[in-house]
């Protein structure tokens, strides 16, 4: 495909923009997205995830103030140390235990950039069906959880039901693959 400016050069660059809805595909070589002022990912003057999430996450930083007027002391990793503010600032955590300690804040933020707050991925196709049924006893688990702690005992009973047929059928599967 060929820069949609100079018509030249192979366009190396692909953009999507979307401003009020609308949505603008535009494709264009390296130079041509210079002259524009586009950012090219990787150079100096380029775009990167990391400014992306420092910007989400420090957007709910400023002028954060408590009712009586006083900065709240900032929320820290007990095991690292680390702040919400320099997590936002350096858009990384300083350990594992930084993921529990500000989930908190995460979730509202992913849940708004991504649309969820959990990964499903793509499934193979070849295991597709297991991961399906898989996921399916997971949900019907939790369905029957929920009627026990209702006590609807009736329909919890026959949910383990399908979970015993569905567990049957993928150990039939997997027996006959191997």
């Amino acid at each position: 495909m060929l820069c949609q400016e100079c018509e030249k050069k192979p366009a190396t660059l692909h953009f999507t923009k979307i401003v009020n809805g609308e949505k603008t595909e535009f494709h264009i070589c390296e130079a041509c997205a210079r002259e524009r002022g586009e950012g090219i990912p990787g150079t100096a003057n380029g775009f990167s995830i990391h400014s992306l999430l420092s910007g989400l996450l420090d957007f709910e930083q400023a002028g954060a103030m408590n009712a009586l007027g006083v900065q709240p002391q900032p929320i820290r990793c007990d095991n690292c140390g680390l702040t919400y503010t320099q997590f936002s600032k350096m858009g990384r955590f300083g350990c594992s235990s930084c993921y529990a300690k500000f989930g908190n804040k995460l979730d509202p933020i992913l849940k708004r950039v991504h649309g969820n707050t959990t990964h499903v991925g793509k499934i193979p196709k070849r295991a597709g069906e297991q991961i399906q049924v898989k996921r399916e006893i997971e949900t019907l688990r939790r369905d029957m959880q929920t009627r026990i702690e209702q006590e609807d005992f009736e329909n919890a009973a026959q949910i383990r039901d399908r979970i015993r047929e569905l567990e049957r059928n993928i150990a039939d599967v997997e027996e006959r693959h191997g």
